[in-house]
């Protein structure tokens, strides 16, 4: 069965525990993303949940030059490792330029490709040569059968520790559906697979200026996604999404996070159930 070890401590894969993959969209604050961090390990260790935090460094991709887009590359670093050295728990951070693979590989324990970058040859092979986890999410012009030539790309830099993410497909103009026979299809690449709830929500430059999302939707695709089988899941959250700098809409309030989670792990011990896991 398909799995990744990540860190040395954490195995994510088809006959492992559902991991979770969790945070702030972006990097704020050293106190406030500390907080977060603290808040978001005691949740995992609670409810048994192999736990990676995940946020941001740069927000490269906004809808507006003007948005926030976090600390950057070297103060973003050095947050995300004071994280890992604090909790305990490997970090993830999304990586958009090859220049940047290398300093990232030395701290993150996941680089992550995000979704309009997943067909940058030159930035997957730098990241899968970093010996790092690369997570590539899916993008939303790509049917999931396509990530086939992703696969290759990766695997020819010579590594093997990737993971696959569904984060939802252009559906009209700013909107996004989710597809959950996308699960199944990118499973047969024998790797494992993410589902991402809280941007297959997001509604790209729905606002005007800035994306909007439909977080009250997040619930229902997480249990849709875990009853067809993923090996993570991924959520952003934030103490006050209304009030963060990016991706508010489609945050889920952290005071409200370990309760959905609670339900997902129900469905998801129902579904390995039926399925011998």
């Amino acid at each position: 069965m398909p799995s990744v070890s990540i860190a040395e401590k954490l195995i994510i894969g088809e006959d492992q525990p559902l991991a979770l993959i969790a945070g702030p969209c972006v990097l704020q604050e050293r106190d406030f993303i500390l907080r977060i961090a603290e808040e978001l390990t005691s949740i995992a260790a609670n409810l048994q949940m192999p736990f990676i935090f995940k946020a941001s460094y740069d927000k490269a991709n906004r809808t507006s030059v003007d948005s926030p887009r976090g600390p950057g590359l070297d103060d973003g670093l050095e947050l995300l490792g004071d994280v890992k050295e604090a909790f305990g728990c490997p970090v993830l951070s999304d990586v958009h330029e090859t220049a940047e693979a290398e300093a990232a590989g030395e701290v993150l324990d996941v680089l992550q490709i995000p979704a309009f970058l997943c067909r940058q040859t030159d930035l997957l092979v730098s990241a899968a040569r970093t010996g790092r986890v690369v997570n590539v999410k899916k993008g939303q012009f790509l049917a999931p059968w396509d990530m086939k030539h992703v696969v290759d790309k990766v695997e020819s830099a010579g590594s093997k520790s990737l993971m696959l993410t569904e984060r939802g497909t252009s559906f009209g103009y700013n909107t996004l559906v989710s597809d959950m026979r996308s699960l199944p299809a990118l499973r047969e690449f024998g790797y494992p697979v993410v589902y991402d709830a809280t941007h297959s929500v997001q509604m790209p430059g729905g606002l005007g200026g800035s994306s909007g999302g439909q977080r009250e939707m997040v619930p229902h695709l997480l249990r849709a996604a875990v009853a067809v089988g993923c090996d993570a899941i991924f959520v952003e959250t934030h103490p006050s999404p209304d009030e963060a700098p990016s991706d508010g809409p489609n945050m889920v309030p952290l005071e409200e996070l370990e309760n959905l989670l609670q339900g997902i792990l129900q469905m998801d011990a129902a579904r390995r159930s039926v399925d011998g896991i």
